[in-house]
């Protein structure tokens, strides 16, 4: 009722200047009768004024006086006409402005209905936010999602890397407080295409670690189930994603995630400025990076920005495939026959890539530390000297870092 109300009190002003101007100006249209009729009152006077001082004598003084008192009549006349005419153009004029008055506001209102919504509340920002916050808490769960999106077919792996993988499960199974197991279960299981089983391996290596569970481990279960949602933030993969930044909070691929979440969520303007802070600090070949610059620009521009895409940072993609040294020492139980085919099928399918690639500094501490354990100690401390450089400018980060170098026995 306000916004009608208003509307409406804008129409009439507006309307009231088109009629104010129109009568005004037809107001303003003067005679020539009228100009005629000043003038010759004005030489009526000029007359007897003259008489007055004997410049003319009192004959030609009547004569001129009615000769101009014919002139003023016939001039009267014609403004008595023309006044006549004058009421006649006011009278237009306001019917002219009143027509045009209603034309705006029948116009107003009818583009007003066709292109607004007339019975739509009120949304400050206040309340905008709340709405974003309770969708937040009631979106879909990850059940929920899975059994909406169309379903992926597994991976068909070759017929030694299945038998080994029967194996591999039946191991599991036989033992499901097998840490060991049940994180090369998680990773290949996920490599092949079956997600499910992968984050609920992932699930059981959270729970066997307790105390000891990592950020990355948090991750990856996020990851996993964001995968089987096919790139849907659940509230179950929020719960991980959460953990894992609690304990890492400069995990790109969490934040990178969490962004995510954020711009599903509703909050364009936070997951911008996430993922602005996750580009600047991300190595030119992680995953996420051509994700976020074909989106970040449309984030801006929701968060009021005039966004400069910054120069891709350098490429530190060397070395960062591969197992992680958790992987090759789970591996160690294996027949060495075993333990070969499982690495180079890893390694083959890039197993561990989103765990240990990005620029993430428990990452690199354990791919140092992987390779101290291959006994490949050049490329450790080569890979140890190229995130001295990525992390220089992070002394927290650089430190976890350090950790993986001092496991690999690469520091001098």
């Amino acid at each position: 009722m306000i916004f009608w109300i208003t509307a409406g009190a804008l129409a009439l002003v507006t309307s009231g200047l088109f009629a104010l101007a129109l009568i005004r100006r037809t107001a303003e249209d003067e005679h020539p009768a009228a100009y005629d009729l000043r003038v010759y009152r004005d030489q009526l006077k000029e007359v007897d004024r003259d008489t007055a001082r004997g410049i003319i004598g009192e004959a030609d003084a009547d004569r001129m006086r009615t000769e101009i008192s014919r002139r003023i009549l016939t001039a009267d006349a014609q403004m008595q006409t023309h006044d006549a005419f004058a009421d006649t153009g006011k009278a237009g004029a306001t019917a002219m402005a009143l027509g045009l008055g209603a034309l705006v506001f029948a116009s107003s209102a009818g583009l007003y209905l066709w292109l607004g919504s007339p019975g739509y509340r009120d949304m400050p920002l206040e309340l905008r936010l709340e709405q974003v916050t309770e969708d937040m808490q009631n979106r879909p769960s990850q059940a929920e999602m899975e059994a909406r999106v169309p379903a992926v077919a597994p991976v068909t792996p070759e017929a030694e890397f299945a038998e080994l993988m029967e194996k591999l499960r039946a191991a599991v199974s036989e033992n499901p407080e097998d840490l060991r197991g049940q994180m090369l279960l998680a990773r290949n299981e996920a490599n092949l295409g079956n997600l499910n089983a992968a984050y609920t391996a992932q699930e059981t290596v959270i729970a066997l670690k307790g105390d000891e569970v990592t950020a990355g481990d948090y991750i990856l279960h996020a990851n996993l189930l964001i995968a089987a949602a096919q790139d849907y933030v659940s509230p179950e993969a929020e719960v991980s994603l959460r953990a894992g930044l609690e304990i890492d909070p400069l995990n790109n691929l969490g934040r990178y995630y969490f962004g995510l979440m954020m711009w599903q969520g509703g909050r364009p303007d936070v997951a911008y400025r996430i993922w602005d802070r996750v580009l600047r600090q991300s190595p030119a070949d992680a995953p996420w990076v051509p994700s976020i610059r074909a989106t970040i620009t449309e984030l801006a521009w929701y968060a009021g920005i005039d966004y400069k895409m910054p120069a891709a940072a350098p490429d530190h993609s060397e070395g960062l495939s591969g197992p992680t040294s958790e992987d090759i020492e789970a591996a160690q139980e294996l027949t060495a026959e075993d333990r070969q085919e499982m690495i180079a099928g890893m390694v083959a399918q890039l197993s561990d890539r989103l765990a240990t690639e990005g620029g993430t500094p428990q990452e690199w501490a354990r791919l140092i530390a992987a390779y101290g354990v291959l006994g490949d100690t050049d490329r450790a401390s080569a890979i140890w000297e190229e995130a001295k450089g990525v992390f220089a400018a992070v002394p927290d980060a650089l430190e976890i870092v350090r950790a993986g170098a001092e496991r690999a026995g690469v520091l001098q």
